[in-house]
């Protein structure tokens, strides 16, 4: 498990800026969906939100501030990763270093 344990990847969900929303507010169509996305921006567990939604290739809602369109494009043009937390966090290690 890359940079975390799993108890820290365990429970994520009770520990995000929406964890007191209504869920249905984030399966919303068009427009809507970006709204909901400001929401994830500022999460603390947005990329174990995004990686578990992308790793288990869930179809619907807005998961770690990405519309099912822009997973099922990512995961097309990455058909070969099955571990997305490591791949995410190897993104923001380099975006921080730079």
């Amino acid at each position: 498990m890359t940079g975390s344990s799993v108890a820290e990847r365990e429970g994520w969900a009770a520990r995000g800026s929406c964890a007191g929303q209504d869920p249905d507010g984030f399966f919303v169509q068009g427009a809507d969906q970006q709204k909901v996305k400001v929401t994830c921006m500022s999460c603390p567990v947005r990329t174990l939100c995004l990686a578990d939604a992308l790793d288990n290739r869930v179809e619907f809602g807005v998961w770690g501030g990405m519309t099912e369109r822009e997973r099922r494009r990512l995961l097309r043009q990455h058909p070969g990763i099955h571990d997305w937390y490591g791949v995410l966090t190897r993104i923001q290690e380099r975006a921080a270093g730079e």
